[in-house]
C-alpha cells in the first residue's frame, strides 16, 4: 500500500499523484482518462478507462472432444462467468443431435440465444443487458417458485398425486433458469464495476441475493427428489405418517421463509432468530419420527420415509444458512448507518 498527499491546484481543485509503476503497467500517460468510482464507505476506486464499445466479452472454444454432458456443462459455465458472445467450434462438424443439445441447453439459460448454427461453428449471444435485470426481483421470484414446488411436492407425496408430482419436476427448469440469471450477474459484478452500476446494487447486496438464491435452488432440487417418490411405483408412504410429514415439511419451509424475509424484505434480525428457533424445534420432531422408523414393520416404507425426512431436514438447514447470512447483513447495515 502507498500513501499520497492531497494538494490544492489552482485554488479550486484537489489533486493526488498516481504511482508511476501502476500507471506504466496500465498504459496511463499525460492526457489519459481515468474513471473514478466513489463508494459509500469513503473509498475511491480509480479505474483505467477502456473503450466501453469494446467491452463485450467474447470467446471461441473448441468442443470437438467434449462429451454431451461436458458440452452442456461448458455452455452453462460460459453463461455463468459472463460471456456475451460464444462460438462453439468443432472442425469435425456439428451433427443434428449436437445442435439439438446446444439448443436445449441454451433454452435453460436466460438471455442466451442461438445466433447462428453452421457446419463447424455454432454462435451464441446474450440479449439481456444488466440494466434490464433486477437481481432482487429474480431472487424473490425464485423464492416463490421454490416454496410452491416444495409445498406441492409434499402434497403429492401425501395424496399420492402423480400428476402434481410431475408438475413439480417440470418446474425445476424454471428454478434453475432463475438461479442461472442471478449467478451470471453476480459473477460479472465481481470483475466489472459498470455491471454493478447497471444492477443498482452493491456487491455486498448482490452476494446476499446470490447466496440466498443458491439455497432456494437446493430446496427446489429436494422438492423434485420428494416428488419423484410419487412417480416411482415401488415407493410408498404409510398413511400413519402423512400428517406429521406434512407438518414437519411446513415447518422447514417456514425456516426458509423467515430467513429469506430478512434479506429480501428487510424483516430485521428478529426474523432470522425466529428462523433459527423454528429450526431447533423442527430438529426435535425429525429426530422423534426418525426413531420410530427403526421399529416400523415395513423396511421399504421406513426407507422412503427416512429419505423424505432427510429432504425436510436439509430444507431447514438451507434456511439456517440463509439466516446466518441474514444476520451478517443486519450487522453490515448497522455498520453503514
Amino acid at each position: 500500500m502507498e500513501t499520497r498527499k492531497v494538494q490544492l491546484s489552482g485554488g479550486t481543485t484537489y489533486t493526488v499523484s498516481l504511482p508511476k509503476t501502476w500507471a506504466n503497467e496500465h498504459g496511463i500517460e499525460s492526457g489519459s482518462v481515468l474513471t473514478l468510482h466513489p463508494n459509500g464507505d469513503g473509498s475511491l476506486l480509480v479505474e483505467a478507462s477502456r473503450d466501453r464499445s469494446a467491452t463485450e466479452r467474447s470467446t471461441t472454444v473448441d468442443v470437438a472432444t467434449d462429451s454431451e454432458n461436458a458440452l452442456r456443462q461448458r455452455i452453462r459455465a460460459l453463461h455463468a462467468v459472463g460471456f456475451d458472445s460464444v462460438t462453439l467450434l468443432d472442425t469435425s462438424g456439428h451433427g443434428k443431435a449436437r445442435r439439438a443439445l446446444v439448443e436445449e441447453t441454451v433454452a435453460e439459460l436466460s438471455g442466451f440465444e442461438l445466433l447462428e448454427a453452421g457446419d463447424t461453428r455454432i454462435r451464441l449471444t446474450n440479449l439481456i443487458d444488466a440494466q434490464n435485470v433486477d437481481v432482487r426481483k429474480s431472487a424473490l421470484r425464485l423464492r416463490l417458485v421454490m416454496l410452491s414446488m416444495h409445498r406441492d411436492a409434499v402434497d403429492s407425496v401425501i395424496d399420492a398425486d402423480e400428476s402434481l408430482a410431475r408438475r413439480v419436476v417440470d418446474r425445476d427448469g424454471e428454478a434453475d433458469k432463475l438461479f442461472a440469471m442471478v449467478t451470471r450477474h453476480f459473477r460479472r459484478a465481481l470483475t466489472d464495476l459498470h455491471e454493478v452500476e447497471k444492477l443498482d446494487h452493491g456487491r455486498d447486496e448482490l452476494f446476499e441475493y446470490y447466496y440466498a438464491s443458491r439455497q432456494f435452488e437446493r430446496v427446489a432440487d429436494h422438492a423434485v427428489k420428494m416428488a419423484k417418490f410419487v412417480i416411482d411405483p415401488e415407493a410408498a408412504v404409510p398413511a400413519a405418517f402423512a400428517d406429521r410429514l406434512s407438518t414437519l415439511a411446513a415447518s422447514s419451509r417456514q425456516v426458509v421463509d423467515d430467513a429469506a424475509d430478512v434479506i429480501l424484505a428487510d424483516a430485521g434480525i428478529d426474523a432470522a432468530h425466529s428462523a433459527l428457533a423454528e429450526r431447533d424445534r423442527l430438529a426435535d420432531g425429525l429426530t422423534e419420527l426418525d426413531r420410530e422408523l427403526y421399529s416400523h414393520d415395513d423396511p421399504a416404507e421406513a426407507y422412503v420415509v427416512g429419505l423424505l425426512l432427510d429432504s425436510i431436514r436439509r430444507t431447514a438447514e438451507y434456511g439456517m444458512n440463509i439466516a446466518g447470512v441474514a444476520i451478517q447483513q443486519t450487522v453490515r447495515e448497522g455498520m453503514d448507518d
